[in-house]
């Protein structure tokens, strides 16, 4: 049968027997939509044709009807609230409809995608916290609109990926958003026309 991620195993021949392998997973990292519905559409749209399996959303979402907009995808999302939080209870009522695959966490989030652990905030502070700790293999932020991918040295003596994929809105700068290979941890960006 198919892996739960819906791509196609290939097999690789060994002497005597076959090993099954997939493909690394791939997400979008996007942030600050500000309701640029459009933008957030176009990136969405992009993350799909370049395999993403997941969407994660770093906050400033504002209007709950613009994560609609992704559902075209089919992709899931995972959002947190920024400082322009909007309709807090319509979100989570949008959320809360299975056919929108939308998980939404408040103002941060814990997650477990592949085999990689990721945090995601708005507030780029509380990022940097984060990620010190030593808990996680990824941070995800946004509200600066700066586009910014740093490994950061841990208490622990290990390093965690600290990513701002900057506004998708294009406030601040380009359109952006940032692809992840959670298996390589090569993070490749994407400008939205």
């Amino acid at each position: 049968g198919q892996p739960a991620s819906g791509r196609h195993p290939w097999y690789v021949l060994h002497p005597g027997k076959f090993t099954r392998r997939t493909y690394g997973m791939k997400i979008a990292v996007i942030s600050d939509s500000h309701d640029n519905r459009d933008k957030f559409r176009q990136a969405a749209i992009a993350a799909k044709q370049d395999r993403a399996e997941a969407i994660l959303h770093c906050g400033d979402i504002v209007a709950p009807s613009t994560l609609k907009e992704a559902r075209e995808t089919g992709l899931p999302i995972h959002a947190i609230h920024g400082n322009n939080a909007g309709d807090l209870v319509m979100m989570q009522h949008i959320a809360g409809k299975p056919e929108n695959r939308i998980s939404f966490y408040g103002q941060d989030a814990s997650i477990k995608l592949g085999e990689r652990t990721i945090f995601l905030v708005h507030y780029p502070h509380y990022a940097r916290a984060m990620a010190v700790t030593g808990d996680y293999d990824i941070v995800c932020y946004g509200h600066d609109h700066h586009y910014h991918e740093e490994q950061v040295e841990t208490i622990k003596g290990t390093t965690t990926l600290l990513l701002n994929p900057g506004s998708v809105a294009g406030l601040d700068g380009p359109p952006s958003f940032m692809m992840l290979d959670l298996d390589t941890l090569k993070i490749t960006r994407h400008l939205v026309d």
